[in-house]
């Protein structure tokens, strides 16, 4: 079937950048783009009109939330509570069970992904939190996302997550890291079926990916092995690294080096490696060590950053700065990594809090990150199919109404776009030349019922963390709210004296 897109504006591509065609088409049969321009002259099955929107290629989130946000309960969070929300050696010690059912770990992933696709994400790699887990994300836990981003049309890098050690607070309240090498062993072997299983499953769909936890809860050997399967496997890894003061100083004590000359040293970076976050790097202000040039380390191996500018921004941190990792030639995707998973958020945190370092706008406008949010996560997948609109590109492209009075007047459809849009304003979807979203709306999916669902997981996964606290804090001092909780406001003095 031969589909006509036809828009206000199209953000095309000429075969080495993005370019804007102005009251264009788009024309696609099957999962690829035929045609993009104004005066597509042969017949087609059907004509789609966006109306006034920009018609542009969908989103690459390559640090996509897979589950209900835990963040909320976190980055509001004082110095005084952080260590509160990790787990406590007792609770290690009683076995940390499962917390969540199957059926709970099942609806997760259903909930994340349309919200992915609600937002105008189209190619995904996810991913989960550990904090409620028994240990790390199972096979059927993924066997099921797969399964649920086939049904809506999700195009997504899929791998049970797995890791050696984790952070438990003893009772004195310091920090430490808990190992089970076994477990991390088991972990692995576990994805590597996994990706054996699923990699061009659902037409193409689900591709198989590595995902290794945190690079301070891996053993040295556990990256070794994790960088071989990705080699043999023909699959990208994602490590979280260079993100926080705690991973950065145990892996200097352990080593003297920084995290990411660590990974150097042991072969791990490469083409195939993305790293979410990398910028607690040599030369960052709150580094109190490190002497390599970790950028130079990060060019040279051609890895990816996986930047997260929201949810790192959130915390009070940032990448100091996306100018300068741009200019030192590091090619930079973009993940949301926190709810909601809306890459217009993203854009504009990332181009303010790179504008606010550098002192100056070339290299931290929008156009530099929405680059990053399409070309650079499709230049890590090495899938030059990806992050355009283009002749023989996947058929993956968005519509972003301009209709919407917040939209204000039109200046530049990019910066009109990143200036006053959200994930909201995505009225079209579609991914492998299917219309997986239109209007606001799924079909199949009653999203109301949805919110319920995902409500009852949030409280009962916020529940979780009142069992692991190391100091057992009852729940309105675990999570202090923002403002004082009451039953009834009596009528305030000065408002009595006027009426009398």
């Amino acid at each position: 079937m031969k589909t006509k897109l036809k828009g206000r504006y199209v953000i095309g591509h000429d075969g080495c950048d993005h370019v804007i065609l102005e009251n264009a088409e788009v024309v696609y049969e099957g999962d690829t783009i035929l045609y993009v321009g104004k005066k597509y002259s042969q017949e087609v099955d059907a004509v789609l009109d966006a109306g006034n929107a920009i018609i542009s290629p969908g989103f690459i989130d390559l640090n996509a939330l897979g589950d209900i946000d835990h963040d909320i309960l976190h980055f509001e969070a004082g110095s005084d509570r952080q260590k509160n929300l990790l787990w406590s050696e007792d609770y290690i010690k009683s076995g940390h069970p499962e917390w969540m059912s199957k059926e709970d770990e099942a609806f997760k992933s259903l909930y994340a992904y349309s919200q992915l696709i609600l937002h105008g994400v189209t190619t995904a790699m996810p991913i989960t939190s550990v904090f409620y887990k028994s240990w790390a994300e199972t096979y059927e836990e993924l066997a099921t996302a797969a399964e649920h981003a086939a049904g809506l049309g999700l195009r997504i890098y899929l791998g049970p997550s797995f890791q050696s050690g984790i952070r438990v607070v003893q009772p004195n309240g310091k920090v430490k890291l808990h190992w089970d090498e076994k477990a991390g062993e088991a972990g692995l072997r576990r994805a590597v079926e996994f990706v054996e299983t699923f990699d061009g499953a659902y037409d193409g769909l689900i591709r198989g990916m590595l995902a290794p936890e945190r690079v301070e809860c891996q053993t040295a050997n556990s990256l070794k092995q994790t960088k071989y399967y990705s080699d043999k496997l023909g699959v990208p890894i994602k490590l979280h690294a260079a993100q926080g003061s705690f991973e950065f100083e145990t892996i200097w004590e352990a080593h003297h080096v920084t995290p990411i000359q660590y990974l150097y040293d042991l072969g791990f970076l490469g083409p195939r490696t993305g790293i979410p976050h990398a910028h607690y790097i040599s030369g960052y202000s709150r580094a109190k060590y490190g002497q390599s040039d970790d950028l130079a380390l990060l060019k040279e191996t051609k890895t990816t950053v996986i930047h997260c500018p929201l949810i790192i921004g959130r915390h009070g941190e940032a990448l100091e700065s996306f100018a300068e990792y741009k200019r030192a030639e590091i090619n930079i995707a973009l993940g949301t990594d926190t709810f909601p998973p809306d890459m217009f958020q993203n854009v504009r945190v990332g181009s303010m809090l790179s504008r606010m370092a550098e002192s100056e706008v070339e290299g931290s406008t929008y156009a530099d990150l929405f680059r990053s949010a399409t070309l650079g996560g499709a230049a890590f997948l090495g899938r030059d199919d990806l992050g355009r609109i283009a002749p023989g590109a996947k058929a993956d492209i968005i519509a972003v109404s301009l209709d919407s009075y917040h939209m204000g007047v039109m200046d530049d459809p990019i910066r009109t776009m990143f200036i006053s849009g959200t994930g909201k304003d995505v009225t079209l979807s579609i991914i492998n030349g299917k219309i997986v979203m239109k209007d606001q709306m799924i079909p199949g999916l009653d999203l109301k019922e949805m919110n319920n669902k995902a409500q009852k997981y949030f409280n009962r996964m916020r529940s979780g963390y009142m069992e692991r606290d190391y100091q057992k804090h009852p729940e309105q001092q675990l999570f202090k709210p923002s403002f004082k909780m009451v039953e009834s406001v009596a009528p305030q003095s000065g408002i009595e004296r006027e009426k009398k």
